[in-house]
């Protein structure tokens, strides 16, 4: 019995830490949408997810010379290339150009299918054979986020809602081959590596995207790609995946469905953008049905 106590000592610690870990990251993660509205009102999109994973990558670089990182093994490239894909190049990309079609508060209530996207990837990824309640979950999940876009009238700005759903399913991938990963490689060397596997594809790309003069970009716009750049891109991944890597994925993944709240508080102070009760019911709505889905998950 001592012996016993003595071993869930530090597991206990190791999972609290893992919530504290978590939590950080869902926050600074809950201020990108925002922050990405700023900024895409006078930077173009393209450049906007260009310019947010050069300056990112070469942070990253930076860090894994300077604590001396092992390198990824050869049978760890591809899960490297598909995080890159879903949340350096998928999600900012899609993200930035939904917003040039519908206002950060209402792309925010997309997020709420985040952590549904990425149980279903590691469903698919990891085999697991979840519950026929699970699905109902996911179906009514759906149909809240369905109906909200079609109650706010579709074809104003079909492509803003394609776009975000697109942007949710790809970063669910990365989210899910994130995790993975990170059990093995480390929970802040994933999305380091990710970033500097995407450099020398991203940065030539950003100078050749930049726009001829930076003149009248204002000061806001240029806080929106810092926090995106350092924030979004890099610090809040080296939380996040160190929380699932702690606390585990099935359970600090949970934490994402806090950040569609964080994420309309922040839209309406910074922003003063209009959040609707009907925007807090869909959220509340979808966070609960995905709450259901994670329980019969397994």
């Amino acid at each position: 019995m001592e012996r016993t106590s003595n071993l869930q000592i530090p597991t206990t610690e190791k999972n609290l830490s893992g919530w504290i870990n978590g939590f950080i990251g869902v926050v600074i993660f809950s201020a990108s949408l925002p922050a990405t509205k700023v900024a895409v009102l006078e930077f173009d999109p393209v450049f906007l997810t260009l310019a947010r994973a050069s300056i990112a990558g070469v942070l990253a670089l930076a860090m894994l010379g300077l604590f001396k990182a092992r390198r990824p093994q050869r049978n760890q490239l591809v899960p490297l290339l598909l995080v890159a894909t879903g949340v350096v190049v998928g999600f900012p990309l899609l993200t930035a150009l939904a917003l040039q079609h519908v206002t950060s508060a209402h792309t925010i209530v997309f997020l709420g299918l985040l952590p549904l996207s990425t149980a279903i990837f590691a469903v698919v990824r990891g085999g697991e054979r979840p519950r026929p309640a699970f699905w109902l979950f996911s179906i009514l999940g759906s149909a809240c986020v369905v109906a909200y876009a079609l109650a706010q009238g579709l074809s104003a700005a079909p492509e803003g809602d394609i776009l975000m759903l697109l942007a949710v399913l790809i970063c669910g991938l990365g989210y899910a081959e994130g995790a993975r990963l990170s059990r093995t490689l480390g929970g802040w060397q994933v999305i380091s590596w990710a970033l500097v596997l995407s450099l020398p594809l991203m940065a030539p790309l950003a100078w050749l995207w930049a726009p001829a003069s930076f003149k009248g970009i204002s000061a806001p716009a240029w806080l929106g790609l810092a926090y995106i750049s350092i924030f979004s891109m890099l610090i809040g991944f080296v939380f996040w995946y160190r929380g699932l890597a702690q606390g585990g994925i099935a359970a600090v993944g949970q934490l994402q469905l806090l950040q569609p709240f964080f994420g309309l508080a922040l839209a309406a102070t910074l922003l003063h953008e209009t959040v609707s009760m009907g925007m807090f019911g869909v959220t509340a709505a979808v966070i609960l049905c995905v709450a259901g889905a994670k329980k019969f998950a397994r």
